[in-house]
């Protein structure tokens, strides 16, 4: 099966979550990736040990699957040059280091769209490229604090701020960085002419308060930690069974509905606190209080059973090794095998985009430190005695 994106070249200069994460989805639809590493030490990833596999950094090897490796110093005039003769062919390059350091290096967007005029140069950074902010570091937590996110994720309100347990402003922000990068080509087709795509782990970050700023915007109040709650309808979330947890949603009065047939409780039904989604949101404590005497009775499976017959959303909370072992994200390959040159074979997230049914997601596994140098300098025009003489120099490394 063709990919969307065969044809497509990305030079990837970013390191640890956001860029890679943008990367890796192009990657897997079928982009041409080249990472290019610092040859000393490489994508800082890699220093992320424990855990690794046969000495190989896990943390590295997930997020870089599929992508062609090069380890280049652009420090170094040579190491610049051979850079830009690589970007002059290539239809994007992605970056997300601190503000101003590729300008320090002449290689920011002012200078590359001279070089190469369709190129698109995307970054991303902790705040954005404008504004007061601008030349501030940003990491995952901090754009979790600034957007609001970690007021209303936690258990209550006056507890210790809590952030999401996964970095989801630097996935967010791969994961924007990818669309408007996808954006950006398709302008780039029809005219011939790049873009600049600039976002944020911040605005990454606010797009996941879409709900709580709606209520905030609506009412001039801000929403407290609800643990797995909603702050719009109820019952929605987590509730204990005899052997784990099971989470519903009843995201409307059919639902609801639904969900009295399963419980059969009369008493339930007529109770003017829950008869409707805003009554039961003003009596929520209560509501689940009542709902728990009942759910705990059964086991997740049983619930999930009588749940999903009556039409009610549900699921059981799952940790990681469960979710990997699910019938359903084996079936949608959401873990596969991948190929890896030092590790083996090991376990990887696959593609979350599907194609005619299929998944795009390479099985090649994350490159070791300048494993495609050769590779990819050679098809750049350079000679093996050119390339013997960067690696000899130590701007350039080739495993």
């Amino acid at each position: 099966m063709m990919k969307p994106l065969e044809g497509m070249k990305v030079v990837e200069l970013a390191h640890m979550m956001a860029g890679p994460t943008a990367g890796l989805l192009l990657s897997d639809m079928g982009a041409d990736v080249i990472k290019l590493e610092k040859p000393k030490g490489g994508d800082d990833t890699r220093k992320l040990i424990p855990p690794s596999i046969n000495g190989e950094p896990a943390s590295f090897m997930i997020l870089n699957r599929g992508k062609r490796g090069v380890a280049l110093d652009i420090k170094s005039t040579q190491g610049k040059a051979v850079l830009l003769k690589i970007l002059s062919q290539a239809d994007v390059v992605l970056e997300n280091f601190r503000p101003g350091t590729m300008d320090k290096l002449g290689l920011g967007w002012n200078h590359l769209k001279e070089h190469n005029p369709k190129l698109i140069y995307c970054q991303i950074t902790g705040f954005g490229n404008t504004g007061p902010y601008a030349n501030r570091a940003g990491l995952d937590l901090i754009a979790q604090a600034m957007s609001g996110l970690m007021s209303v994720t936690g258990e209550g309100f006056g507890r210790p701020p809590v952030k999401a347990g996964v970095p989801v402003a630097d996935i967010t922000a791969g994961i924007l960085a990818a669309n408007g990068i996808l954006a950006a080509y398709i302008k780039q087709l029809k005219t011939g002419k790049g873009d600049y795509v600039d976002t944020s782990l911040l605005e990454a970050s606010i797009i996941h308060t879409y709900w709580a700023s709606a209520i905030s915007f609506a009412t001039e109040k801000f929403s407290v930690p609800m643990g797995s709650a909603h702050h719009l309808a109820a019952p929605y979330q987590a509730l204990q069974t005899k052997d784990g947890w099971v989470t519903i949603g009843c995201s409307t009065q059919a639902l609801w509905l639904r969900l009295l047939d399963v419980l059969k409780d009369d008493a339930l039904l007529k109770d003017p606190r829950f008869i409707d989604n805003a009554s039961r949101m003003a009596h929520l404590a209560d509501l689940i209080e009542n709902l728990s005497t009942k759910f705990i009775l059964k086991t997740t499976e049983e619930w999930m059973t009588l749940l999903d017959q009556a039409g009610v959303p549900s699921g059981p909370v799952l940790n990681v090794l469960q979710m990997q072992q699910n019938p359903q994200v084996l079936h949608r390959q959401m873990v596969m095998d991948v190929d890896h040159l030092i590790a083996g074979q090991i376990k990887a997230i696959g593609c979350p985009i599907k194609f005619s049914g299929a998944s795009p997601a390479s099985n090649k596994g994350a490159p070791v430190l300048g494993q495609h140098t050769f590779e990819v300098l050679k098809e750049y025009g350079y000679s093996a005695h050119d390339i013997q003489e960067l690696v000899n120099t130590g701007i350039a490394l080739q495993t």
